[in-house]
């Protein structure tokens, strides 16, 4: 029996858009089934029927609008990794304020779009998210990073440290520089290797911290000191 909920094999960026405005899902729909390498799944008005969408259609991204419900939209995003746990969420809202948006990293999102910024900016979100890393400002890591410091986490800390210990040196100036926000050709030009080098250098790396992309690699970098948060 073919399993429903797998997901189908394609190249596109698969997106569900959940968002309670009619015209303003248009709007969105029209510009990303316009672009070529995007294709929308599925949309929805409420929460009920964004999760099953979210459940049917295991897209790669979720665009959530905060207002969907009565902003209900942060409480709904347990519900949708629940549903699809290799989505990632991307927040429609009209705010992008630090606490919002340190908010949202909490609940498990990988970005915030304010509605006011331009449609290329919503592009650029969705891709840079898609190949995980995360949309939002340095000073909400900072934000975030400050309710994990030493004194607010468990002092378990053998695993972690383990974790840290099989890193080579190579791969920890890869860490520093994606902690500076390099992108892997960069990372390429400045340590004299090959793109390919550094993509195989990135693999090593989250396997060996466990993490699931560039987002949680940041995450883990910046609390245990193996990059610098930019100023």
């Amino acid at each position: 029996m073919k399993d429903q909920s797998a997901k189908p094999a394609t190249s596109d960026v698969r997106i569900v858009l959940i968002h309670h405005h009619e015209l303003f899902r248009a709007g969105i729909r029209s510009l990303l089934q316009g672009r070529e390498g995007f294709k929308v799944v599925g949309e929805a008005a409420g929460e009920s029927d964004g999760i099953e969408i979210v459940k049917r259609e295991q897209p790669d991204i979720t665009l959530l609008g905060t207002d969907v419900d009565e902003g209900k939209g942060l409480e709904l995003l347990p519900r949708i990794f629940a549903a699809a746990e290799a989505t990632r969420v991307l927040i429609l809202s009209d705010s992008a304020s630090p606490e919002l948006q340190s908010q949202a990293i909490r609940h498990g999102a990988i970005g915030v779009v304010s509605k006011d910024k331009p449609a290329d900016v919503l592009i650029k979100a969705i891709e840079r998210v898609h190949a995980g890393e995360a949309w939002v400002d340095r000073s909400t890591f900072a934000a975030v990073l400050g309710d994990l410091s030493p004194a607010k986490r468990s002092r378990r800390q053998d695993p972690t440290e383990a974790k840290i210990a099989s890193i080579s040196a190579r791969e920890r100036e890869v860490i520093r520089l994606a902690g500076e926000g390099l992108n892997a050709r960069q990372m390429a030009e400045r340590l004299f290797i090959s793109e390919v080098t550094v993509h195989h250098h990135l693999t090593s790396i989250y396997s060996k911290l466990e993490v699931a992309g560039r987002f949680e690699l940041l995450i883990f970098a910046y609390r245990n000191g193996l990059a610098e948060i930019p100023r």
